[in-house]
């Protein structure tokens, strides 16, 4: 009997720790990641609504509804990557993912040249390369170098109240993720 109650919590102390294990690995081998997602909803270098307010459901459910989000993939071995996006919003943040999901880089408004989002995303050596010869047209904006190959630039602006949403939706819309030749 008292072997068999021995064998009994060790069978249930070891199925509780491949419980736990699993449930860590999930997010590793999941397809539907965020990756995978924008993947299914554009092409590369395209920005995206990720909220519900651009019509349809959101791509990625936000955790704040006050902020309005978009985003775009992109792969630094293609090139340079550029953000751009005109316009004034009470408040904007931007963050560059790599394609696991991990912060490489976040930086926001207070950040920014005139406040205006114009970023920049590439790789170590490609800013050894742009430091040689600075383009005049990559002045005033934001590098972010980073040692990843495919990443995921998110943009997301804040909307205070109901006479914000038109200027914050039109400042995503007309948000560019550009290939650029350096």
């Amino acid at each position: 009997m008292r072997s068999l109650l021995h064998a009994l919590i060790l069978g249930l102390l070891g199925a509780g720790i491949v419980h736990i294990v699993v449930l860590f690995l999930v997010p590793e081998f999941s397809e539907r990641d965020a990756w995978s997602r924008l993947a299914m909803a554009s092409d590369l270098y395209k920005m995206t609504r990720l909220d519900a307010e651009a019509g349809g459901a959101p791509v990625v459910k936000s955790v704040d509804p006050l902020f309005y989000a978009a985003a775009c993939r992109f792969d630094l071995t293609d090139g340079l990557v550029r953000i751009r996006a005109p316009g004034d919003v009470p408040f904007w943040s931007a963050s560059v993912y790599d394609r696991n999901g991990h912060n490489i880089y976040s930086f926001n408004d207070h950040n920014a040249n005139g406040e205006k989002l114009d970023a920049v995303v590439l790789t170590p050596a490609q800013m050894i390369d742009v430091r040689r010869d600075l383009p005049e047209d990559l002045q005033g904006a934001i590098f972010v170098e980073a040692p990843i190959e495919e990443g995921i630039f998110v943009v997301r602006a804040f909307v205070p109240d109901e006479s914000w949403k038109p200027i914050v939706s039109r400042f995503l819309d007309q948000s560019a993720c550009e290939l650029q030749d350096y």
